[in-house]
């Protein structure tokens, strides 16, 4: 590939995203004129089915601000996100991100969450399929043995820690007619398909350092060390049956510290 085909496409596809962009040299009608109307005609129809991707990804988010506002944020974020694969389903792994930098939608400080459980759920959707660590596997250890084992999160799983409800939201927003919170506290959340179905899980609040210091590749010794310290409401057992129970583990491994 020559440098000056690269800078071609380039400008092509900087042209497509930006309407401030003129027609890139070399696109011409068959008669050798350039035709920017014509051009624009072929830009707004990238813009439209890369929003309409973005819609199908995060069906929540679009609802809560409203179809016009979402286009106006989409099209915003598309013109400086270029698909990094063919394969739209990984579109807009970073929409969340970039919502939480846009600044029209910082009244909807919780919205940014809201958009990473929607892209927790596609990646989960998608992601690869594993058996789930089963209660028997763990029961056979030997108490004395858990401190100093990891567990290996399931492919599908992500935890998504917020300062809102935004559990609360996502599962409100499931219904056609949406009921008020009752409670609005922050909530921590547990996407994972440890089977067909992707599920989204509230965890107990006393189990969210837990959580997140085992996505981190903490010991279970570790994390729990850890969870205590933040709260005496943890309960080491209740918390670790519950999140195997989930299917957030996959497996588990020993800590290469003690491996002789």
């Amino acid at each position: 590939m020559t440098m000056d085909f690269v800078t071609s496409q380039t400008a092509f596809a900087d042209a497509l995203l930006h309407a401030d962009r003129p027609v890139p040299a070399g696109i011409t009608t068959a008669r050798g004129g350039v035709d920017a109307a014509r051009f624009a005609v072929y830009r707004n129809n990238v813009f439209v089915g890369l929003t309409k991707a973005l819609a199908q990804h995060f069906p929540v988010t679009e609802r809560l601000v409203g179809t016009q506002f979402f286009v106006a944020m989409a099209r915003a974020y598309a013109q400086d996100h270029k698909p990094a694969s063919p394969l739209m389903i990984e579109y807009g792994g970073d929409f969340p991100d970039f919502i939480a930098s846009f600044q029209p939608a910082s009244k909807l400080p919780y919205l940014p969450d809201v958009a990473r459980i929607e892209a927790a759920w596609m990646r989960a959707y998608h992601a690869a399929d594993a058996a789930p660590l089963e209660l028997a596997v763990l029961a056979a250890i030997a108490p004395e043995m858990l401190a100093d084992l990891r567990l290996v999160p399931h492919p599908s799983a992500e935890l998504i820690r917020s300062d809102y409800p935004v559990g609360s939201v996502w599962s409100a927003h499931q219904q056609e007619t949406v009921t008020p919170l009752a409670d609005r506290r922050p909530q921590d959340v547990l996407v994972v398909r440890p089977e067909m179905t992707v599920n989204v899980h509230i965890l107990p609040p006393q189990d969210a350092v837990f959580a997140t210091c085992l996505f981190n590749a903490a010991t279970l010794g570790a994390a729990a060390q850890a969870a205590f310290a933040a709260g005496p409401e943890f309960d080491f057992g209740t918390a670790l049956i519950g999140l195997v129970s989930l299917g957030a583990f996959s497996a588990l491994q020993p800590d290469e510290g003690t491996v002789p």
